[in-house]
């Protein structure tokens, strides 16, 4: 069974982000946001449109029941018994990284990225007068490796006091195993790093591949640590659901609701809440369908993508990360290539840090004929 057709309002709504950030028009194909381009789960629609039609839509108290869902859901999807952990909410990945900026660094100190990383990461560091200490991930035949070394010259900087961790790696698609989050735990504890872990990917699990949650690794450890979650990459709920906090550090815990509490961060939303009930409670089947969809479109991608491009295959994400190094176009001219010559939009490497230039980063949560569509464009372009 497959999802069929791209969703139309995909396709109607990204018109405007296609104008602006590649001059390009409508007939470019867009497959550049990290989400599904597909219909999503019939019980999270249900839920919030029963939840619209109440015709109430006032301060509502955040039912038990909604963290529990999650409590459950990665209890049964990844074997993590979040026990006596906190479960803190917050309106999004960025607003939860930002406040854990704002409460575990001091302006000037040193925040430790892994590039190439999701583009919001950098200016979340340094908007705040934070400084990036760069360890840069390491492409071998393999895939991208973590350069342990250098992470741990970087963390034993007296002015580094923070990491943010991205697992599963958005936009290589690396799935760090365990052995490489202990290294992470252990080098982090050692030198007093907080480490950030942004795990809003961490349901797409491609075939093969498994999540070790950051907590897990971290336990051989007094590492302190925080790890985001919730429904909205997984289910494509990004302009509806809040993002979850999990954390065993009752001093971050509290810091982070005395500000939740100042800032009124958390102002519930009563879709959010119809969702992601819906979403963890109803959504398993959907998600599995996703996933063999996603799975079969990476062997369509490989498959399809005319030489001299190169897939990085991705272990986790629905995000393929494509070498056009040995196409020769300048990096600044990539995304205008693709979307004039290619008629597709992507996002640039570049876009990810100076280590992702000549790559591309494509959603594959798509039909498949979308990206059979993809590899034909990309193979007249070239030639």
């Amino acid at each position: 069974m497959t999802f069929g057709d791209l969703h139309p309002y995909a396709r109607a709504t990204d018109r405007v982000s296609i104008e602006r950030l590649f001059e390009a028009d409508s007939e470019v194909l867009s497959m550049w946001i990290a989400e599904p381009y597909v219909p999503l789960a019939a019980p999270v629609i249900e839920a919030i449109e029963s939840r619209a039609g109440l015709g109430w839509y006032g301060y509502e108290i955040r039912p038990r029941e909604t963290k529990e869902a999650f409590r459950s859901w990665m209890s049964r999807r990844h074997g993590w018994h979040l026990g006596d952990t906190h479960l803190l909410v917050s309106p999004s990945v960025g607003t939860s990284i930002g406040a854990a900026m704002e409460l575990v660094t001091e302006p000037g100190e040193t925040v430790i990225l892994q590039p190439p990383v999701f583009t919001d990461f950098k200016p979340l560091v340094t908007r705040p007068h934070r400084k990036v200490g760069r360890n840069s991930l390491v492409l071998g035949n393999g895939g991208y490796t973590m350069d342990l070394n250098a992470l741990e010259s970087i963390a034993g900087r007296q002015d580094t006091t923070a990491m943010i961790l991205c697992n599963p790696h958005n936009p290589v698609g690396r799935v760090w195993t365990h052995e490489e989050l202990l290294a992470v735990a252990d080098i982090c504890s050692r030198h007093n790093v907080f480490v950030i872990s942004d795990e809003i990917h961490a349901d797409i699990m491609l075939e093969g591949s498994v999540f070790t949650p950051f907590a897990v690794a971290a336990k051989t450890s007094d590492v302190r640590w925080v790890a985001l979650h919730g429904p909205i990459k997984t289910f494509g709920l990004a302009g509806v659901a809040d993002t979850l906090l999990v954390t065993d550090d009752s001093e971050f815990a509290e810091m982070f609701n005395q500000m939740s509490s100042r800032l009124h961060l958390v102002r519930n939303n009563v879709f959010a809440m119809a969702a992601t009930a819906a979403a963890y409670e109803q959504g398993e089947e959907w998600l599995q369908r996703l996933l063999t969809d996603v799975s079969r479109n990476v062997e369509t991608l490989a498959n399809g993508l005319p030489d001299p491009l190169r897939l990085v295959r991705p272990e986790g994400t629905y995000l393929a990360w494509i070498d056009f190094r040995e196409l020769g176009v300048d990096v600044p001219d990539l995304a205008r290539w693709l979307a004039h010559e290619a008629r597709i939009a992507l996002s640039p490497g570049h876009w990810f840090g100076r280590e992702g230039a000549g790559f591309a980063r494509m959603s594959i949560a798509v039909p498949q004929d979308v990206i059979q569509e993809a590899t034909a464009r990309l193979t007249t372009a070239i030639g």
